[in-house]
């Protein structure tokens, strides 16, 4: 019996899925040490931002370079591309971390023949192997990356459940529909305005006191 393709997509983006997305808060953790994000609606705001101008955006457009990548040469340069878009050291081992553990589990359960990659990239470079769609892959790739930093404002801000998960039911329209355009996207359109994230990401290299590593 074949299985459903987003029933494979929904162990692989889920939090059970040993990637360790739950250690890092993408630059969140210094907006919130700082005050920029306090409550529901500045990480709102916030994530949105990330979502729409930021990481968000252009990790689904490089998860679909990974995908229609015809041969090596192409993936391997949406992969260098993605780790040359990170804007500081966390951020990049964040990326090269998180796809590193997918790649070894999903080697391991699927016996696919993948190379150390960063997450966006083996995401849908396995995806491609094992004949998901594209769609549904980017889509859940984003939702989830979303869910990842409502978890972390959950704890950091902090919010209760009930408050952060209506924070992500208001934006899982928003994902669906960057997923949806992002797909369509060349490289060249890769593009983020979210300096004041990127700037945090840099500060929290130094913060004094630390829960998540990025």
């Amino acid at each position: 019996m074949s299985t459903d393709p987003i029933l494979t997509l929904a162990q692989w983006l889920s939090p059970a899925y040993p990637v360790g997305a739950f250690t890092y808060s993408h630059g969140l953790e210094a907006l919130v040490d700082c005050g920029t994000v306090h409550n529901a609606a500045s990480f709102s705001d916030w994530l949105r931002d990330t979502l729409v101008h930021g990481a968000g955006h252009n990790d689904v457009i490089l998860l679909a370079a990974a995908y229609n990548a015809d041969d090596l040469t192409a993936l391997t340069e949406a992969d260098d591309l993605a780790r040359a878009l990170a804007p500081s050291a966390e951020r990049l081992l964040e990326t090269d971390q998180q796809g590193a553990a997918f790649v070894r589990t999903a080697s391991a359960i699927h016996d696919l023949d993948l190379t150390q990659l960063t997450y966006p990239v083996a995401v849908g470079r396995a995806a491609r192997l094992q004949d998901l769609p594209l769609p549904e892959t980017a889509r859940f790739f984003l939702h989830a990356f979303a869910a990842n930093l409502t978890s972390a404002a959950t704890r950091l801000v902090p919010l209760g459940q009930t408050e952060a998960q209506s924070v992500l039911t208001a934006l899982t329209p928003l994902c669906q529909s960057i997923a949806d355009q992002a797909i369509t996207e060349p490289l060249s359109a890769i593009a983020a305005t979210t300096f004041a994230s990127d700037i945090a990401s840099m500060r929290h290299e130094t913060q004094y006191s630390r829960l998540f590593r990025s």
